[in-house]
């Protein structure tokens, strides 16, 4: 069957455009429902475009993004064509204060905010979402020539996949996901990387970041699946506390190159590790 190719709406720290192929070349078609607790910006969801997916993130700005283009696809485009038309450095920062004013927030439509954090994400430095202590956007103005903050027609293709399949969303821990998994289920974790030597440790895309004892409890997660037969795919930076943590699994060394966030003139290659329960899984259900 023919699908309409899709691409993630919002740039996101982490995404997985550069390790889709891998990613797709692991999971074959041989699963049921599709479970991703650490969504971001769905890059390797809207690659694959299961039937029958639950999809989850800890940001609420993000889950209400994929609920509006879900719901209000052309309220939301008609919206980011004002924000287009209005760009301007002076106008970034007005939209990135709504948040400071809880008042003025609170009183925002879903789609009203949905189209905010869309037009930010296409307009501040580097597409870096991230958020202080306090939960309100704080990357600098861009200064992009051509934003590309519309666009329409993969926003109209994303409600149409999300509206004619099963895909349920959740805002909350990780584990929240894990809660409506089946018989077949296939789980694709992309939590905050563990940092590196070379790396900071990103967890600005929420307020409360990911800890390295959020990690342990991540891979303990992994072994309950794995102990009830459950297919997991885990994507973390390279290093010894990753390798030592998931030693019993099986590993793929990747490299990429990163950008957002980063430097230009200083992006370098990333080592990466693709982790997986696979073959566990295939002999515990022979």
């Amino acid at each position: 069957m023919t699908t309409t190719k899709l691409k993630p709406i919002l740039k996101w720290a982490g995404g997985k455009r550069q390790l889709v192929d891998v990613l797709i070349d692991l999971i074959g078609e041989d699963y049921g429902r599709y479970v991703e607790p650490f969504v971001g910006g769905g890059a390797l969801l809207f690659e694959l475009q299961p039937f029958n997916a639950v999809i989850n993130d800890y940001n609420s700005e993000l889950i209400n993004v994929y609920k509006v283009i879900r719901d209000n696809p052309q309220e939301l485009v008609n919206l980011l064509k004002k924000h287009q038309r209005n760009n301007t450095k002076e106008y970034f920062y007005e939209v990135r204060e709504y948040d400071r004013n809880n008042e003025l927030y609170e009183k925002m439509s879903k789609v009203e905010k949905a189209a905010r954090t869309i037009y930010l994400n296409k307009t501040c430095y580097n597409g870096l979402y991230r958020v202080n202590s306090k939960g309100e956007f704080s990357t600098p103005y861009g200064r992009y020539k051509n934003p590309g903050i519309i666009e329409e027609k993969n926003i109209f293709a994303i409600s149409n996949y999300f509206n004619k399949n099963k895909i349920k969303m959740v805002c909350g821990d990780f584990t929240e996901a894990l809660k409506y998994l089946r018989k077949k289920s296939l789980v694709y974790f992309d939590p905050p990387y563990v940092p590196n030597d070379n790396s900071k440790l990103f967890d600005g895309y929420t307020d409360v970041g990911f800890s390295l004892e959020d990690q342990i409890r991540l891979k303990l997660e992994c072994d309950k699946l794995t102990n009830k037969g459950i297919a997991f795919i885990l994507s973390n930076s390279d290093v010894e506390f990753v390798r030592n943590l998931y030693s019993k699994y099986t590993q793929i060394h990747v490299e990429v190159r990163r950008s957002i966030g980063s430097r230009t003139k200083s992006r370098k290659i990333a080592k990466e590790l693709i982790i997986h329960n696979l073959d566990i899984v295939r002999q515990f259900n022979e």
